[in-house]
């Protein structure tokens, strides 16, 4: 009976541990340092999100020039007289456009974007070459030139 009772026991203390893991008590200090830091800095706001995007690189000349060569070449391979001709023309733009959007690829980068939730409730995005030392729920400062700290 002394084990049914442990057994029972154990699985009620178990139970709860897993629900207060799965609904920590907020901390309601931080929630007040951040209420009265937000309040004392116009230029501050909160992070909503920071996420990873790819842009796209220049394009250039190595990319137009050698898409231009490699589209020529293979449309002179179809047709003949007239129709070979603008066969070699198309295939020279084209090959120009690919060419021009491989070196965008080729060229293209990760930026890492936060967007933060101002005082006045307006959202901005900011673009940062590495990842940010913040996260969602962080609050952040407006710089003068336009970058984010932590205030």
């Amino acid at each position: 009976m002394k084990s049914v009772h442990a057994a029972a026991l154990g699985a009620l203390l178990l139970a709860a541990g897993a629900a207060q893991a799965q609904n920590p008590a907020p901390a309601s200090s931080a929630t007040g340092h951040a209420r009265a830091l937000l309040a004392r800095c116009p230029q501050c706001g909160t992070v909503q999100s920071v996420h990873a995007e790819k842009r796209k690189g220049d394009g250039g000349a190595l990319g137009v020039v050698g898409g231009a060569l490699v589209g020529g070449l293979l449309g002179h391979q179809v047709g003949g007289g007239t129709g070979k001709t603008l066969a070699t023309v198309g295939g020279a733009a084209a090959g120009a456009y690919a060419g021009n959007e491989v070196q965008k690829q080729v060229n293209s980068r990760q930026v890492w974007v936060t967007r933060v939730r101002m005082q006045d409730g307006s959202e901005r995005s900011f673009e940062h070459a590495n990842k940010p030392g913040w996260g969602t729920g962080h609050i952040v400062k407006v710089l003068d030139n336009g970058t984010l700290a932590q205030p």
